[in-house]
């Protein structure tokens, strides 16, 4: 794309990797070039903690502030109650509103790492659905927002034609979430002046509805923006690692675990993750991320360090590095730990973790070494294993992994 923007956020989108599509992009870079624009991104409270995947999101937020305008960070206590089907194959499981409460708690101790509450015209303000959502008069609601849908044109919103393509179910609940959420848009608006809403781009046809329905109730100009979802080189979904989902929240997923995901980014992926989850200077994340060979790992210690510094400050990813160099260089924490060496023949296109931690010797059998894993006995590189159909191929062993069975016993596995 050849436009070249005026104001710094959309120059930040569009240089880092950042931007899918927009709604407009002319008019929405002249009303940011105007002053302070508040935008926001809506989070539903699924689980106590975001994950990685949630992090292109929440980096976006950052830049918004950075170059000079107002983030929203919108709690989906409410749309929570209903559950978003965007992409999914089967609903959600329906929530308490103390479970809800519970996980909005859990993640907005992220946000504080990122982002700058106050009342300052720049500051964050996080804001609640459950606001407006929960006193709504249905009939009320009906006649006054309803009417403005075409079910012919939300039949045709991808995130719902690919649920009826496959001819699974998809619920009334679930089909009157993007109203709800095209409906937040329009508040948010009413009463925060809110101009802009961001999302991952299975969230443009939720982000349009409520484009539109803004500018029929309340004849407002506003826009939309995307990022793309993200994908690994090796075509895995963002913020999934062998041991499961890497949440953000330290109680789930330790500064250590945490910074080793980082380290263990593939080649390919090095320079595009450094520049959207670091602020490192554009150039820089160039040249760490065309360095090849064994040079590429100092790239992503860079990564881990400034992705962690981030997240949960210096101190945790200068002990995480340390942590590491103890572990991978010098054979483990006072002890030399013992290295199973795999040839690439060995590892073929894969090998289980079940044959893993028998071949290192950290259990007698394979009927052994899943009872570990089902017992929560297990872990690799600190994080516990969970599924016993963990595959580990080549990318996985770009660099050593350390096995452990409960707390004393561990491996190194490595390629040789």
């Amino acid at each position: 794309m050849t436009y070249h923007p005026k104001s710094d956020f959309i120059n930040v989108m569009m240089t880092r990797g950042f931007l899918a599509d927009c709604t407009d992009y002319q008019g929405l870079d002249e009303a940011l070039s105007k002053g302070v624009l508040p935008a926001y991104i809506g989070f539903d409270a699924t689980a106590k903690s975001l994950h990685v995947g949630s992090l292109i999101q929440i980096m976006m937020l950052r830049w918004l502030q950075k170059t000079g305008h107002k983030p929203i960070t919108l709690m989906g206590g409410g749309t929570t109650k209903v559950g978003d089907p965007s992409f999914r194959a089967d609903e959600r499981p329906l929530l308490g509103p103390e479970q809800i409460d519970d996980n909005i708690a859990g993640i907005k101790q992220v946000f504080s790492a990122y982002l700058t509450y106050g009342d300052a015209p720049t500051d964050a303000m996080m804001i609640n659905n459950a606001e407006w959502l929960d006193d709504l008069n249905y009939l009320d609601f009906l006649r006054d927002i309803g009417r403005h849908f075409s079910i012919n044109r939300m039949l045709s919103f991808e995130s719902v034609k690919s649920r009826l393509d496959r001819e699974q179910s998809l619920s009334f609940l679930e089909f009157n979430y993007m109203i709800l959420q095209a409906y937040d848009f329009l508040e948010l608006n009413r009463r925060y002046g809110c101009l802009l809403q961001m999302g991952g781009s299975d969230q443009w046809g939720n982000i349009v509805n409520g484009i539109d329905l803004t500018r029929r109730v309340l004849d407002q100009e506003i826009y939309g923006l995307t990022s793309p979802l993200l994908t690994t080189s090796d075509g895995k979904k963002m913020g999934k690692s062998q041991a499961g989902a890497v949440w953000l929240n330290p109680d789930m997923c330790s500064p250590y675990e945490f910074w080793q995901f980082w380290r263990n980014t593939t080649d390919a992926d090095t320079g595009r993750f450094l520049k959207l989850y670091t602020e490192l200077p554009l150039e820089e994340c160039d040249r760490l991320g065309a360095l090849e060979g064994s040079e590429i790992n100092a790239a992503k210690i860079i990564l881990a360090n400034e992705v962690t510094t981030l997240l949960h400050g210096a101190e945790a990813a200068e002990a995480a590095e340390a942590t590491a160099r103890e572990v991978f260089e010098k054979g483990g924490v006072g002890d030399d730990l013992p290295t199973l060496t795999l040839s690439a023949a060995e590892l073929g296109d894969g090998i289980s973790i079940v044959q893993l931690i028998v071949k290192s010797g950290l259990a007698k059998s394979g009927k052994e070494a899943k009872r570990l894993i089902a017992e929560n006995g297990a872990r690799m590189n600190d994080a516990t294993l969970t599924e016993a159909g963990t595959i580990i191929n080549a990318t996985a062993l770009a660099t050593p992994i350390k096995l452990s069975a409960g707390k004393k016993r561990h491996a190194l596995v490595q390629l040789g």
